[in-house]
């Protein structure tokens, strides 16, 4: 743990940089260690949406990456943490239970939203969003992931030797189609359709539509009411799921991080890539330099410079990247983290990314 943050406030607060679509903070304290975020928009309204929230007893960590519009990941960023920790609360802490609990009542609560919203905006139920959700509680962590955001691990080969080589481990199951692991599931649950996953211009989709098989949202690949939106598909059954997989594991004293990302920052940087970055640079400010880095392999794909892609306006700026969202955990393995860090009993802080950074940005010019 960094305790340099509570002298130096500024490293605590937002920013953008030299770019008008991008939003970070650089370090803030979470129940066990310090906790660095950021992201930059590409789409016209924000889809991606990353928080943090913070207990004296546990620390939330979520990334939703929204397709087809943005209110899906918008509805889980008001809704899933506060009903998260209730439901922790009232069953004596987090379990995969209370985990798949939470997915499947937001799931339901959106279900409920979209019903309410589909005769004035029936595009509505074409949005949908991957949900990646990690939990730290008595020095156990939980990742619970639909679709093909990803939780990627930092540790160091050896506990003894603290200059030792720091590798990567995946942490969570990329929910696409492009892998034939997903590509066979969707087919076992669908054995009465040969074409439930199609090849489509050398990229695998389900229906040719989407890509990942897992979500909040999508209803009109879930659910025979909303059908008439989009391609007419009948709908013997879902195609897509809202069903977590969820991984547990304790820390050990090697654990020393954990990068949470959307998959615009996994398309163009490797796992390994981004944790050699994150163990070979300062804490402060280390996901800002993680979204840097993505952003600079694309601009390379593109052949242009890097500081011309941070000129581009949101909308264009997809065709040369997705929304990207990264939230960096470190881990400090305090047995009684309160004891150092004098935090109160009732610590209850929550840090989200902005529901649109280019508007955001714009008011703070304002101020």
């Amino acid at each position: 743990m960094s305790g340099s943050c509570y002298g130096h406030l500024e490293r605590c607060f937002g920013g953008r940089g030299g770019d008008k679509l991008s939003w970070h903070v650089d370090l803030k304290p979470h129940a066990s260690g310090d906790y660095s975020i950021a992201a930059v928009q590409a789409n016209s309204s924000l889809e991606d949406q990353a928080q943090v929230l913070t207990t004296s007893s546990a620390t939330y960590v979520g990334v939703y990456d929204g397709h087809g519009g943005p209110e899906a990941s918008r509805f889980i960023a008001r809704s899933l943490f506060p009903f998260l920790h209730k439901l922790a609360s009232e069953h004596g802490g987090v379990s995969s239970e209370v985990i798949k609990k939470a997915f499947e009542t937001i799931e339901e609560e959106f279900l409920r939203f979209v019903r309410q919203s589909w005769p004035g905006r029936p595009e509505i139920a074409s949005m949908g969003s991957c949900c990646l959700v990690g939990v730290i509680s008595s020095n156990v962590l939980y990742v619970a992931n639909l679709g093909d955001s990803r939780a990627v691990l930092g540790q160091r080969v050896s506990e003894k030797n603290v200059n030792g080589a720091v590798v990567a481990e995946r942490l969570s199951t990329d929910h696409n189609v492009c892998a034939e692991e997903i590509r066979k599931e969707v087919e076992a649950l669908h054995p009465d359709d040969s074409g439930v996953v199609v090849n489509t211009r050398g990229v695998w989709r389900i229906k040719g539509i989407i890509q990942v098989s897992r979500s909040i949202g999508d209803f009109y690949l879930k659910r025979p009411e909303f059908n008439q939106w989009g391609p007419a598909i009948p709908l013997r059954r879902p195609l897509m799921t809202a069903e977590p997989s969820i991984v547990i594991r304790e820390l050990k004293k090697n654990d020393l991080f954990l990068i949470f990302a959307s998959d615009g920052l996994w398309e163009h940087l490797t796992d390994e890539t981004a944790v050699e970055i994150v163990s070979k640079n300062p804490q402060a400010g280390i996901a800002k330099r993680l979204v840097r880095a993505a952003l600079q392999e694309a601009a390379k794909k593109r052949e242009i410079r890097f500081d011309d892609i941070k000129k581009i306006k949101k909308g264009i700026r997809r065709h040369f990247h997705d929304d990207i969202s990264v939230v960096v955990v470190f881990l400090a393995h305090s047995r009684d983290s309160r004891s150092s860090r004098v935090v109160r009993q009732d610590i209850y802080d929550s840090t989200s990314v902005p529901v649109d950074i280019s508007s955001h940005n714009a008011d703070e010019a304002d101020c």
